[in-house]
């Protein structure tokens, strides 16, 4: 009895150490920058190939894409994650978002908008689709990324946050109005 007692008392602290959300801190946000900075460019550097690279380079963007929602939701969390940010923090992050993976965001979605008739003239039907698909996800991904960071920044610099979100918003707007008779 007294060893089955332990057991389950075991259990349920294995099960509350589960359940607490884990605190994260300002450098797994600047790691998390980091790979997207290095996704964005992967993305931006396989748009910019498009359309020479043909039906492997869309299956290429297609797969950078994924990638980067993958690492936008992983930086989302961790955002929501982490307490109080300094001013000092707040203002790195920003800047590195600001001065390193907006205007990567921007050239990709501005080159992508123009694409439209080349992935609609590749070999597999409903490639266009399949692009709208991805930017309408990332966007959304995207969003909410932008969601926490304004969230999470110094009221004083909510308006850089949320000065950045308008920016790419506005070219992801552009983007998805290319595809969207997709």
């Amino acid at each position: 009895m007294v060893q089955l007692s332990r057991l389950l008392l075991s259990l349920a602290l294995v099960a509350a150490s589960l359940a607490t959300p884990l605190k994260r801190t300002v450098a797994q946000i600047e790691a998390d920058l980091t790979t997207l900075q290095s996704q964005v460019t992967s993305l931006d550097n396989n748009i910019k190939g498009f359309p020479a690279s043909g039906l492997t380079g869309a299956l290429e963007i297609h797969d950078a894409a994924a990638g980067l929602e993958s690492s936008l939701n992983t930086a989302t969390s961790d955002v929501k994650a982490t307490p109080t940010v300094s001013e000092a923090d707040a203002t790195t992050i920003l800047n590195t978002v600001q001065n390193n993976i907006e205007p990567l965001v921007i050239d990709a979605l501005t080159r992508i908008a123009g694409d439209r008739a080349a992935f609609d003239a590749q070999p597999i039907i409903g490639l266009s689709a399949l692009v709208l698909v991805d930017l309408q996800t990332l966007k959304n991904d995207t969003d909410a990324f932008s969601n926490a960071l304004i969230a999470a920044a110094p009221a004083d610099l909510k308006t850089q946050a949320t000065a950045i979100k308008t920016a790419i918003d506005a070219a992801f707007s552009k983007a998805i109005a290319a595809f969207a008779s997709a």
